[in-house]
């Protein structure tokens, strides 16, 4: 079953395309919790659930309700219809992780609609989960922002590390890049070493760092010795704009 959890209109908050006016469909699910990065969300019972910043597009059990099941493609494809939307704006798939549904024949079936109608697509996955590139010929067409989990998500190295995918993907997709999200405390702690041996997978592809956080507060907080380190490493400092701005992450 594939399940959407939320759209919205609105611009890019970071990485490449910051920016860039695009339309989000936020998918449900994800095959890590990275409870490392220390966000919570409250659930309608009351449940405190720890995550990262878009916990309830990750945590089914308790936020489920909030989760729409998707019957086929056209489902999807009326959503744009609810914007006033330039023609072939860009398309941006996150979630959770959007890739666990790389395979789901709606979710193929929507891929090739979207690009049949001139939008670039974009997808905003951790990496670890493996594209059919030959089978499924439309992912050559898709951008990937490779937002790696570091060690600070508490997920295990095998687990969140996968050079093989890190290399398919970045070597097949019409286009890609690293996307890391990094607090203050973290950089003397061992980051370099870390960032340096996963982008070894693909050295070409481009680095971009932003500060983690769930609020503007935070973000804020971890900016400034991140852009230090950025200076320092030759990497390219991301802001995450839609959170400075309204101080959110959900409808933004």
């Amino acid at each position: 079953m594939l399940y959407l959890v939320e759209h919205f209109y609105s611009i890019q908050g970071e990485g490449r395309y910051t920016g860039t006016p695009s339309l989000f469909f936020r998918f449900g699910g994800c095959n890590m919790k990275c409870e490392g990065f220390g966000c919570e969300e409250k659930a309608a019972d009351g449940t405190v659930v720890l995550g990262c910043d878009t916990v309830y597009a990750v945590n089914k059990e308790h936020f489920s309700q909030n989760w729409i099941p998707i019957t086929n493609a056209k489902e999807l494809l009326n959503v744009l219809e609810l914007y006033e939307l330039p023609r072939a704006v860009d398309i941006v798939l996150t979630g959770g992780e959007p890739l666990i549904y790389a395979n789901n024949a709606i979710f193929i079936e929507f891929l090739n609609v979207l690009h049949a109608k001139g939008h670039q697509i974009t997808f905003e996955t951790n990496g670890s989960l493996d594209v059919d590139f030959e089978k499924h010929p439309i992912y050559k067409e898709c951008i990937f922002a490779l937002s790696v989990k570091l060690s600070n998500s508490n997920e295990h190295f095998h687990k969140r590390v996968r050079g093989d995918i890190i290399y398919n993907i970045a070597s097949n997709a019409k286009g890609a890049f690293f996307k890391f999200s990094i607090e203050a405390e973290s950089i003397d702690l061992g980051l370099e070493e870390e960032i340096e041996s996963i982008i070894a997978h693909s050295l070409k592809t481009k680095v971009y760092c932003m500060p983690l956080g769930g609020s503007k507060e935070e973000v804020e907080r971890n900016t400034e010795p991140l852009i230090e380190f950025c200076k320092s490493k030759g990497y390219n400092f991301s802001d995450r704009l839609h959170i400075r701005i309204w101080d959110q992450n959900k409808g933004v």
